[in-house]
């Protein structure tokens, strides 16, 4: 199963998009897929709903940073490509998506609880938000 697909099937099983990005990469980066979601659940709907960047955004820079990031105080050379990649991942995802901004994404504030149940009304979360994380899941694939 492509790791978008994975993305896809653990959002669709009610897990946050952050959660379902990140623990799709999370096992053969060496952290359990469970601690993965734990630790990227509270950054779903656009950080707990508070409309800034979307989760899938939020999930696969996570998974850059676990990939590639500093570790050592002297190693400003992980943090560099670090944030090249995570650029460079935002870039595409924006290039696909028009923005990495949860409301811009889906046009309603999550954090506004009439805007949230209005997008769980239209269905976005079933229908848009899958898309989205699938963009950053074949956007990792590819730089990871």
């Amino acid at each position: 199963m492509k790791k978008s697909e994975e993305a896809c099937q653990c959002f669709m099983d009610r897990f946050t998009c952050s959660a379902a990005v990140f623990s799709s990469f999370s096992d053969e980066l060496g952290l359990d897929p469970e601690t993965a979601k734990k630790i990227a659940c509270g950054f779903g709907a656009g950080i707990s709903k508070t409309g800034n960047i979307c989760g899938a955004v939020t999930g696969g820079i996570m998974a850059i940073g676990l990939k590639y990031g500093k570790t050592r105080a002297d190693d400003e050379a992980s943090t560099e490509k670090t944030r090249a990649l995570v650029r460079q991942f935002i870039t595409e995802f924006t290039a696909r998506n028009g923005s990495i901004n949860c409301t811009d994404l889906l046009g309603y504030d999550l954090s506004d609880p009439s805007d949230y149940s209005a997008a769980s009304a239209s269905g976005l979360f079933v229908t848009k938000c899958p898309l989205l994380v699938k963009d950053a899941a074949d956007i990792l694939e590819k730089i990871l």
